[in-house]
């Protein structure tokens, strides 16, 4: 009976090296007690020396936040993440290898983990890809009849278009030519940095297309769907049926934007459960981080300033043991009531996890977050809560990182946050840190 209950052991042990998944058993504090060969050949990549000790150390570039996740984790035992997606450097493998990695990581007791690791960059892409169809067919969807059809000069200003614009929009073709298109976009919600940056994503994938709120020239708004592709060719000017031809050596975009109420209005409750935290009505932690690289993404075709802001309550956990965890909540939605109230429509302001908060602040350098950041402390401190008759003082403190060319994936550019969000704690809270760098060394100022 040991002896075959020792080949089955061998047998499984020698099943979990061969699986074409990725496993390792790990201690408490990171320590790898054992991993089979994919896990190996996914994870020895991110080794700095060559060893495979630790798997914080290991993934504390990709996955920053990890140890964080586990120590806050709880449940005697129970999935501390699943599908977290671990973005690798460019340059960091081969270019035919892996680029983003899933991680599930369960807790089985008080002294173990359970990692299972996936190489998913094919899977990622493909959804990309899919996305990008969907795309396309939304915005030739037979069930919408009416559109609007503009003609845009390099810089995004009106050129011509055709009268669904007036139908769409109640925008006369008088008042608008030679406008920005943004006008079409509620205020905030479309710099000109953003909209040449889907011209540029137009030009290299033929197309851009997004879905949000648009704006009626009466001030009202409707849920609208724009496409931007190139004008390849001559095109007229000066109107929609006739005028000039304009060398096909000017460039110019077409924009076609639809009115898409009656569908959003189909599908709005399921894209709130899928992206929103419903307790603060701010966007969750997946809708952020999906955001943050397409962010990247952009600032590396065109190295617009992008700044990250990361905000805590300070001392949330006395709030909890003194007021209870019902005011916890109230002070959470204060504060969450407060950082919208502050932040533009074309920030993402998010609830990453518990108490703790970050704001993308598209188009904006370091002096420009410190400003905002300084003043969203203060909104917060000047107000008090009320909860059951009692009024709780509150305070935040937060650290701001910004994209430069050290900072390849949003992992980092959240540890340089995290530091600077460290040091605003350490300099007696209700403070503002940022993430520098002097002299070639990191050093928050």
């Amino acid at each position: 009976m040991l002896s075959q209950l020792e080949e089955e052991y061998e047998a499984l042990t020698q099943f979990l090296y061969m699986a074409p998944t990725g496993l390792a058993q790990i201690c408490a504090d990171g320590g790898i007690l054992m991993a089979n060969s994919m896990c190996v050949q996914l994870l020895m990549p991110l080794s700095r020396d060559g060893g495979m000790e630790n798997i914080f150390t290991l993934l504390e570039d990709v996955a920053p936040d990890l140890l964080h996740r586990v120590n806050n984790y709880t449940a005697d035992s129970g999935m501390v993440c699943e599908a977290l997606h671990l973005h690798l450097k460019s340059g960091t493998l081969a270019k035919a290898g892996p680029q983003i990695l899933s991680l599930d990581l369960l807790k089985l007791d008080s002294n173990q983990l359970m990692a299972v690791i996936n190489d998913v960059t094919r899977e990622v892409r493909r959804e990309q890809e899919l996305r990008l169809s969907e795309s396309w067919f939304s915005a030739i969807d037979t069930g919408v009849t009416d559109y609007a059809l503009i003609a845009l000069d390099a810089k995004g200003c009106i050129e011509n278009w055709n009268p669904g614009v007036a139908r769409v929009t109640g925008f006369s073709q008088v008042a608008t030519e030679g406008q920005s298109c943004s006008l079409f976009y509620p205020p905030d919600s479309l710099t000109q940095e953003q909209l040449l940056d889907c011209f540029a994503e137009a030009d290299q994938n033929g197309l851009s297309f997004e879905e949000g709120w648009r704006v009626r020239a009466d001030g009202s708004r409707f849920w609208g769907s724009c496409l931007i592709s190139p004008l390849l060719g001559a095109r007229r000017s000066g109107s929609a049926l006739g005028g000039d031809w304009v060398a096909p050596t000017e460039r110019g975009y077409s924009l076609i934007i639809r009115d898409m109420s009656e569908k959003w209005k189909a599908h709005e409750a399921l894209r709130k459960a899928a992206t929103t935290d419903h307790m603060m009505a701010l966007a969750n932690r997946r809708v952020f981080f999906d955001a943050a690289e397409l962010e990247i993404k952009r600032w590396r075709r065109s190295a617009l300033p992008l700044a990250l802001l990361l905000v805590d309550v300070d001392d949330f956990k006395l709030i909890n043991d003194t007021w209870g965890h019902l005011a916890g909540d109230a002070v959470l939605r204060v504060i969450a009531a407060s950082l919208k109230a502050t932040f533009r429509d074309v920030d993402v302001v998010a609830r990453i996890n518990g108490e703790e908060f970050a704001v993308l602040l598209t188009g904006t350098n370091l002096q420009g977050a410190q400003v905002v950041a300084e003043r969203m402390c203060k909104n917060v401190a000047a107000q008090a809560v009320e909860f059951e008759g009692n009024n709780i003082t509150v305070t935040v403190s937060a650290g701001i990182a910004t994209v430069n060319e050290t900072v390849s994936h949003i992992d980092m550019l959240m540890k340089h946050a995290e530091k600077a969000l460290c040091a605003a704690k350490t300099a007696g809270r209700n403070q503002v840190e940022s993430w520098t760098f002097a002299r070639g060394n990191p050093a928050v100022s």
